[in-house]
């Protein structure tokens, strides 16, 4: 099955199938990235810098994986890298949103 794989611990891991893949939406708040991915089953909600590479691999369908970065990790990320902060998934529920628009 091609999908997404979501680290939330080296305990926990999901694969979200890309043909579940409904929608996404990347806002941008004083230089933090938040990006929503919308699964038919579940909702991801990542933050961090540079996210908008990470929104154009799920485009692709080309992001293989995602996961927080270690806080370990010492070494500054490449200029331009997406850093991923936290990741948060959800249950999805119905919306009668459209994307973009705010509570």
């Amino acid at each position: 099955m091609e999908g997404l794989r979501v680290e939330l611990s080296s305990e926990l891991c999901l694969l979200l199938p890309f043909n579940q893949f409904l929608q996404a939406e990347l806002k941008i708040e004083n230089k933090e990235h938040h990006l929503r991915l919308v699964f038919a089953m579940n909702e991801v909600l990542v933050s961090g810098k540079n996210l908008k590479r990470v929104l154009i691999a799920m485009q692709k369908k080309e992001l293989a994986f995602i996961a927080k970065v270690s806080s370990n990790y010492q070494l500054p990320p490449a200029d331009g890298a997406p850093v991923i902060q936290s990741i948060v998934v959800t249950e999805a529920k119905p919306s009668n949103k459209k994307p973009g628009q705010r509570d």
